[in-house]
């Protein structure tokens, strides 16, 4: 009974956060992701909760293997090939300065922990793709929870501060060493994302979210199956390779990208991960490890931003398109609207749209992909 209790409790305030969200302004100023860490963290700390490990460990790993198909199902893979050129190729070179930062830090600091490598990928993870890419090579490569908590608390840290930057001094600072970008059409308020597309029937969204979550269950199921029929038991690195491809595969039927509720039912299963995997943390130990920990995410993502802006120089990139993809790769889809009307430039909106998908779908391949290049 205790268990149910502690399961229920687990799934069900990240719903009372995105609620609270709705209603309390410093709750949505700080974001839902930093409020069910700390849930988590508080409950796993306050004596007398009666929290059991196993459980939310469970919890945890069931999490990330749902939200990946769940946030998967909505890429256009064959709209990739019809990206710009230019955005195209800044995309890749963002993701080369992620993976490249990512090695050379990791490496610098390799003798401060024994998890720099993981910690490396992890990044790569985060900084190609997004939060379920970082928590999926944490998960496949073994990670401490602290280290998880650490990460994705400063990744959410050091990357408002470079939002700030993005929409406002970002373009001017760019202008001085990249091209501008071309037939710009400008910006203005009806170019909202969704804001001119009605709403769906409450009935038509419980629908789709149902069948997304049951396509999701049967890919995790298969590549469970296909792990324990390949090697006798459950590998997890494999299962999640094998989950992110055949979401991939999935995503080509275009029933599969319409189904609506897909993407926030991804993001309410990564919420639930937070929670989890907070309860699991020491607070004792985050406070001994966090000043390494931010201090080599902030490394990685500074040192990212530079390369990827002076190979943008090298290969004469516009100064939005950079940006633009910047954003895609480090933040992903959601903060494109933002940083567009920043840089008032509706143009880039689809492509932006287009790469920071395209990043959840790699994030995790160059992520694990860092993490064992680098493994001592």
């Amino acid at each position: 009974m205790m268990a149910l209790i502690q399961v229920l409790t687990l799934v069900g305030i990240p719903g009372l956060t995105l609620l609270a969200a709705r209603y309390v302004k410093p709750m949505a100023w700080v974001g839902p992701v930093v409020v069910c860490y700390a849930a988590g963290i508080v409950l796993a700390n306050v004596p007398g909760v009666p929290f059991v490990p196993g459980v939310s460990l469970s919890v945890s790993e069931a999490a990330v293997p749902l939200a990946i198909p769940l946030l998967l199902f909505t890429t256009d893979v064959p709209r990739w090939m019809r990206l710009a050129r230019s955005t195209l190729l800044s995309f890749v070179l963002a993701c080369v300065s992620a993976m490249v930062s990512a090695a050379v830090v990791g490496a610098a600091v390799a003798e401060h922990s024994d998890e720099w490598w993981k910690m490396a990928g992890m990044l790569t993870g985060v900084f190609t793709g997004g939060t379920a890419n970082m928590n999926a090579v944490g998960l496949a490569l073994g990670v401490r929870e602290e280290t998880i908590v650490l990460l994705n608390t400063a990744d959410i840290v050091v990357g408002a501060v470079y939002l700030l930057f993005l929409v406002t001094v970002a373009q001017r600072l760019a202008l001085l060493f990249l091209p501008r970008f071309q037939n710009t059409t400008g910006w203005d308020e009806r170019d909202t994302a969704g804001e001119d597309t009605p709403l769906r029937p409450a009935w038509a969204r419980l629908r789709g979210g149902t069948l997304a979550l049951l396509l999701a269950v049967a890919i995790v199921g298969l590549s469970a199956g296909a792990s324990m029929g390949l090697l006798g038991r459950l590998d997890v690195t494999l299962v999640l390779l094998l989950i992110t491809t055949l979401a991939l595969a999935a995503s080509f039927k275009p029933a599969v990208r319409a189904l609506p509720g897909s993407y926030a039912l991804g993001d309410y299963a990564l919420l639930v991960f937070c929670v989890a995997v907070g309860t699991l943390a020491d607070a004792s130990r985050l406070q001994e490890a966090g000043v390494f920990v931010f201090a080599f995410c902030a490394a990685v993502m500074v040192l990212a931003v530079v390369l990827h802006f002076g190979l943008g120089a090298l290969f004469r990139i516009d100064a939005d398109t950079v940006l633009i993809t910047s954003t895609a790769t480090i933040f992903g889809p959601a903060f494109i609207g933002p940083v567009a009307r920043a840089l008032r430039n509706r143009e880039l909106m689809v492509s932006g749209v287009t790469t920071g998908i395209m990043g959840f779908a790699l994030g995790t391949y160059l992520g694990l992909a860092v993490a064992w290049f680098l493994r001592p």
